[in-house]
């Protein structure tokens, strides 16, 4: 009875490990083609980030120009408004530096492919997003105040001009490079501190070659020799304008974040899904 039974024991054996033999081959197959179907994706996906993480950092070299020229060209205004002085150049030219820096670690992480070092980038990108937000809504903010805060320091700075102090000396600025005078028209110097002494200020000549101190306190011929607009719709046109196109760059790039962290993330999934690393 028993040498009867060891043969078919036997026989059972070899089928139930033919059978595993099988279904590993089987299994083998499809993760071998589950992996040939994951990788395209995956270098798709690279491709993608590698074009965004340069593109971002191109973004981040034009936020650093965008700022320091916000800067040099809005610096002058902004010292007459310090009631409300808004800090988007400097945020700008942060957060550009720091774009250049994550946008070059953002092509390395890509490349090597380390799901934990996507994720850092997606955390840096939310980082940027967050601050390049705060810049662009600061800018706007400021942008819709700036009417009734310059009329009422530019004022106060042409009342109490003496040539030498710090609003002095960026009321000068303004009045040369925008070719104005007063707050809305010369007659604004009447009721300076300045003018029963010396007149109107040098940077208020309309002409530098036929306008001499003599002839900016005399009031017989001086207003003849100043410009005759007003420089308060000049300069917040001028701000408006530029604080505009700096919040509006700042936005613009910010969502553009998103993308970068959508991509991040989809191929930090996959590649921990798939246990697969890039090299």
């Amino acid at each position: 009875m028993s040498v009867v039974q060891q043969p078919k024991d036997l026989q059972r054996r070899v089928v139930v490990a033919q059978r595993l033999q099988k279904q590993s081959f089987q299994f083998t197959v499809v993760w071998a083609l589950g992996r040939m179907e994951t990788k395209p994706v995956i270098t798709f996906l690279k491709t993608l980030l590698i074009v965004y993480s340069f593109v971002f950092w191109i973004t981040g070299v034009i936020l650093l120009a965008v700022g320091v020229w916000g800067k040099f060209m809005i610096g002058p205004y902004i010292s007459l408004i310090a009631e409300n002085t808004t800090n988007a150049p400097y945020v700008l030219i942060g957060t550009g530096t720091v774009i250049i820096v994550f946008g070059l670690f953002g092509c390395f992480a890509t490349c090597r492919g380390s799901p934990w070092m996507l994720k850092l980038y997606v955390m840096f990108l939310s980082l940027v997003f967050l601050a390049e937000l705060v810049a662009g809504i600061s800018g706007f903010v400021f942008r819709h105040e700036i009417k009734g805060t310059f009329l009422r320091t530019y004022t106060d700075a042409v009342l109490n001009y003496d040539a030498e102090d710090e609003k002095s000396l960026a009321v000068d600025n303004v009045q040369s490079s925008l070719r104005c005078c007063g707050v809305n028209n010369y007659t604004s110097w009447l009721g300076s501190v300045y003018y029963p002494a010396n007149g109107f200020p040098l940077s208020c000549c309309s002409n530098s070659s036929d306008c001499s101190p003599q002839d900016l306190r005399n009031t017989t011929i001086n207003h003849t020799k100043v410009y005759q607009q007003g420089c308060y719709e000049l300069v917040t046109s001028f701000l408006e304008t530029n604080m505009a196109i700096i919040a509006g760059v700042t936005f613009g790039i910010a969502f553009s974040q998103l993308i970068g962290m959508l991509l991040a993330c989809c191929l930090s999934r996959i590649i921990t899904a798939n246990q697969y690393e890039m090299v």
